[in-house]
């Protein structure tokens, strides 16, 4: 190939990548107060996905700034505020990870635990990031028990937990419809056992009840309908119980007639 060739072939390439960039795309280094400001100005205004990417340069362009370290947990909330969870997540966690010993740390945990607490879908789909979200708040608890995170997160953890629950109810009612009632007794005891502050656990007893008698273990029925009678006397689940085992069939009593019948089943 001949000189003159060559360096046509170079020019028209660089042609090429000059036509493919965009002003955009090259690096332009602003001052730090700048991006900084521009970024909030992009959350005040919630274009909140353009904010984060503008938090982010800030962390970019000035690493050893004080602004870079706030401008890390603002393009966590940033992130989150836009509905992207596993961005935030990501961004908080390098938030603990470079600053440990920050005083807005908890907020990072926070924020985190969040981030996963919003995703909880309905209790018939996989349960991965409920767990996820329990043990985040609990590490809000645990480390910051003092904090206005730990309170909020404590009520969360709460309803984590109530969720959790229905799932196990979920996969014990259809264990018992099928007839597998031993693996039913595994899920209906785990919520017994593991979710007691929740709303579950009353129908949970009825249903170990249901599932002993049809078991022929009518002692371990008689003491799970107790302890459902003694807990939860006013409850319609104690009610079936109750009916079960004297008739065999849940049946509406009258009210007020539940509480005479716990010593019998003791």
């Amino acid at each position: 190939m001949s000189c003159r060739k060559f360096v046509l072939i170079i020019a028209a390439a660089s042609a090429l990548a000059a036509c493919g960039s965009t002003p955009d795309d090259a690096y332009v280094e602003r001052p730090v107060e700048e991006l900084y400001n521009k970024a909030m100005d992009d959350m005040v205004d919630g274009n909140y996905r353009m904010a984060a990417r503008g938090f982010e340069e800030v962390d970019r362009q000035h690493p050893y700034s004080v602004w870079a370290t706030k401008a890390q947990l603002m393009a966590a909330y940033a992130y989150y505020e836009a509905g992207r969870y596993d961005e935030a997540i990501q961004a908080a966690d390098r938030f603990i990870q470079v600053h440990p010993g920050n005083r807005d740390v908890a907020y990072a945990y926070y924020l985190k635990a969040l981030s996963y607490y919003i995703q909880i879908t309905d209790v018939g789909r996989d349960q991965r990031t409920t767990d996820r979200a329990m043990k985040a708040l609990e590490e809000v608890i645990r480390r910051f028990p003092d904090s206005r995170y730990a309170r909020d997160a404590q009520l969360k953890l709460d309803l984590t937990h109530d969720h959790l629950a229905g799932k196990e109810m979920d996969i014990g009612r259809y264990y018992e419809r099928q007839g597998q009632y031993l693996a039913a007794i595994g899920r209906f005891k785990r919520v017994v056992d593991n979710y007691q502050r929740t709303s579950h656990v009353p129908e949970a007893l009825h249903r170990l009840t249901e599932c002993y008698l049809a078991l022929g273990v009518v002692d371990e029925a008689r003491k799970t309908a107790a302890v459902l009678g003694y807990n939860y006397p006013g409850s319609e689940w104690y009610r079936d119980s109750y009916a079960l085992l004297t008739t065999g069939e849940p049946v509406d009593k009258p009210k007020g007639w539940v509480g005479r019948v716990i010593g019998s089943l003791f």
